[in-house]
């Protein structure tokens, strides 16, 4: 369903420079699915990723936990390092599906496709680490 709905999202993709379009569904623990598309921008820096504004939309909607996201591409390309630094914030045990246009997918989860994460958990230790010097 997750992979469906990511490749159906797909073609509201704003991708006039790179033509690569991506199309995410994120599950939330409510039970609730979230579509984002990558939006690219004259100023490069400035695009945003499909799961970016999946986990933005979820995120300003009140979720805060979840359970897998889909990303497609017409090649089953990975999120960037960008959006796999922003997911870990959210769960390292999010499983993150990758598919490309024909439905071949692979599964795997935020913190393998990001091992050592900067996380919540990182800031909190620095803290307590200042706090006994």
């Amino acid at each position: 369903m997750l992979i469906a709905l990511a490749d159906k999202v797909r073609r509201f993709s704003y991708a006039p420079y790179s033509r690569y379009r991506v199309g995410a569904a994120l599950l939330g623990e409510s039970g609730n699915v979230y579509c984002g598309v990558n939006v690219e921008n004259a100023s490069y820096g400035l695009a945003i990723c499909s799961e970016r504004a999946a986990y933005v939309k979820a995120i300003s909607e009140g979720e805060r936990r979840f359970i897998a996201i889909a990303v497609v591409t017409d090649n089953g390309g990975s999120p960037c390092g960008a959006c796999r630094q922003f997911m870990s914030e959210f769960g390292l045990e999010t499983i993150v599906i990758q598919a490309d246009a024909k439905g071949n997918y692979t599964l795997t989860t935020v913190g393998e496709l990001l091992p050592d994460a900067f996380t919540p958990a990182t800031l909190s230790e620095a803290k307590k680490r200042r706090a006994r010097k």
